[in-house]
């Protein structure tokens, strides 16, 4: 063996113990007669003497090492002098003397400085992404995410659950984005589909009489790239039978609220986990996936203000819209630009304008004042708890863009006024979601989750009746903002299947030819069940205090869809083209 340490592992207890060490070299310091080298490996650092009084030889060897070059160190451990330690390492009370430096390998310069987390081009980083990971910050994030997933196995062992693959080569349905496709070489002009969720294999694991699946599931999904979303991405993947949503929702709470202070110590996890319907999600904060660690909630003025002769006001009253607003508290003081740039947020949702209210010392200020009446005013001031020194900010324009406004400015004031405690994790369910969408554009009806979820009410006449009307019993899970997880009771019954997809406007063979295979399992006794998805790269990301799911995954795609390191994707030979029975059309 190279080593029979740790570099991080060293403490008061093994001073005196003969070590052999091996890592790279973070940090290199020339004394002259003494060099001081800084070794690094995944367990941590050590700092490592090397004098020519203990060894010329090994001192010799020290003086060829540079940052990032391999080495293997033997020695013995002591104790640091007391105006020595170094609090901030672990092994900050001892140091190794060495009696040996071997050279294992050497190294070229980095591109960036791999001891310092400091600001680097992430395209930088993506290059070199094999070296991005040897940094501290993402050995941290790599780490926290092995232990998080070997949690949740364990936990989902303990309950019963069965560890099952599902293909990764299945068939192309439609399920909300689109496909990665993979051609067949043996069946000329077919094609396999990447899953973009095993969501059809696992109900079909409930009607093949495992009743408890999970699977740490990788996805695929081919779709416009942000923050929280990569072409391929992890989930935790699990269906249950025999359980209705409650049972679901409980797995998952019990799993959450014990995994964070496991994985994250300094985390703290508000339990048990509040319930919002969507509607109720939408109405107090602007948002399905609201951040629950703070208030600023949403009120609606309508009612009190439907009456005003400000034309902002009448206008949305009159076309059947939503007059809300929100308080940020002492922020009266705003300048115009200040001002200015909330407005812009709320343009950027699709409102028209902003309506803001600095409740000065002497008295309310905005362009709006002139507009309103005394009273009017005071009611708004009233009806959303606003004192002297607070901002009024209203919107008034249909609902959807009411909603979306104001949650983008409650997370602004969120972030300007600092009103989260970062380490608080807040968990939220939401739940009754509407079960179908209107889609304008195609003039049809489409899944709001999937049409495999059970709606309520489930007879076919009531959901054509009135399809708008229709609940699904569907359930999110959220957290800090952002959607965790998705879920939902599944449909069993086969004509309730089939009147779903009527309703959705698929073509009889069409759905045939798409999901026969549902259709024919479900008519072999499918018991109750459902589950839920929750994306283990979003909930890494809160827990490491990223903004970005790449952060904790090893090697991730750019916002592009590209890979930097290995300059994926790539054009292959024309023989493996004709192989595939593939042309392209440079035209189109």
């Amino acid at each position: 063996m190279f080593k029979s340490h740790g570099c991080g592992e060293l403490r008061l207890a093994h001073v005196g113990t003969d070590v052999k060490l091996a890592g790279w070299v973070h940090l290199r310091r020339d004394f002259g007669g003494v060099i001081f080298i800084v070794l690094r490996d995944r367990a941590g650092v050590v700092q490592v003497v090397v004098s020519a009084d203990v060894s010329a030889d090994a001192r010799a060897a020290a003086a060829e090492v540079r940052s990032e070059y391999v080495i293997q160190v033997e020695g013995t451990v002591r104790r640091r002098p007391d105006d020595q330690v170094n609090p901030e390492w672990l092994t900050g009370e001892i140091e190794v003397e060495a009696r040996s430096v071997q050279i294992l390998n050497t190294s070229k310069t980095p591109p960036f400085y791999i001891y310092d987390d400091g600001a680097v081009d992430e395209a930088l980083r993506l290059r070199y992404r094999y070296l991005d990971l040897r940094r501290a910050r993402m050995q941290r994030n790599i780490i926290l995410r092995h232990r998080a997933v070997q949690f949740i196995r364990q936990f989902m062992n303990a309950e019963g659950f069965l560890e099952i693959e599902t293909p990764y080569l299945f068939k192309s349905t439609p399920e909300g984005a689109r496909d990665y496709l993979v051609p067949s070489r043996v069946h000329p002009g077919k094609f396999y589909a990447l899953p973009q969720s095993p969501q059809q294999l696992k109900q079909l694991l409930m009607v093949a009489g495992f009743e408890r699946y999970y699977q740490i599931a990788r996805c695929f999904r081919d779709e416009d790239l942000r923050g929280d979303r990569q072409p391929e991405f992890t989930q935790l993947d699990f269906e249950m039978s025999f359980v209705h949503r409650d049972d679901v929702l409980d797995v998952v709470e019990r799993m959450f609220t014990a995994m964070v202070p496991e994985v994250t110590p300094h985390k703290r996890v508000v339990s048990p986990f509040p319930r919002l319907s969507y509607a109720e999600a939408l109405d107090r904060y602007g948002s399905d996936k609201p951040d629950l660690r703070f208030g600023l909630e949403l009120t609606d003025l309508t009612e009190v203000l439907s009456a005003s002769e400000f034309r902002v006001f009448q206008e949305a009253a009159a076309n059947r819209g939503q007059i809300k607003g929100i308080v940020a508290p002492g922020c009266a003081v705003y300048t115009r630009r200040e001002l200015d740039e909330l407005t812009e947020i709320a343009k950027r949702e699709g409102a028209r304008g902003l309506v803001t209210l600095a409740l000065a010392p002497e008295g309310p200020k905005g362009p709006a004042v002139k507009f309103l009446t005394e009273g009017e005013i005071s009611v708004i001031a009233e009806k959303l708890g606003a004192t002297e020194g607070d901002l009024i900010c209203i919107v008034a324009a249909e609902r959807r863009v009411v909603a979306a406004a104001l949650s983008a400015l409650r997370l602004t004031f969120r972030d300007r006024l600092g009103l989260v405690d970062p380490d608080l994790i807040a968990f939220g369910w939401v739940l009754d979601f509407p079960m179908f969408e209107w889609n304008a554009e195609a003039e049809r009806w489409d899944a709001a989750h999937h049409p495999f979820t059970w709606p309520r009410p489930h007879t076919y006449e009531e959901m054509i009746a009135d399809p708008a009307a229709v609940l699904s019993d569907a359930y999110d899970l959220v957290c800090n903002g952002w959607e965790i997880a998705s879920g939902s009771i599944r449909i069993h019954d086969p004509q309730v299947q089939s009147d779903i997809f009527r309703i959705l406007g698929y073509d009889p063979a069409d759905a045939k030819a798409k999901f026969g295979h549902m259709m024919e399992a479900f008519s072999y006794g499918a018991p109750p069940h459902g589950g839920m998805a929750p994306g283990i790269d979003r909930l890494l990301a809160i827990l490491a205090d990223e903004a970005n799911i790449r952060e904790v995954i090893a090697f991730p795609k750019t916002s592009q869809a590209t890979d930097l390191m290995a300059d994926a994707p790539a054009e292959v030979p024309d023989q493996l083209l004709r192989d595939l029975h593939i042309r392209i059309d440079n035209e189109s």
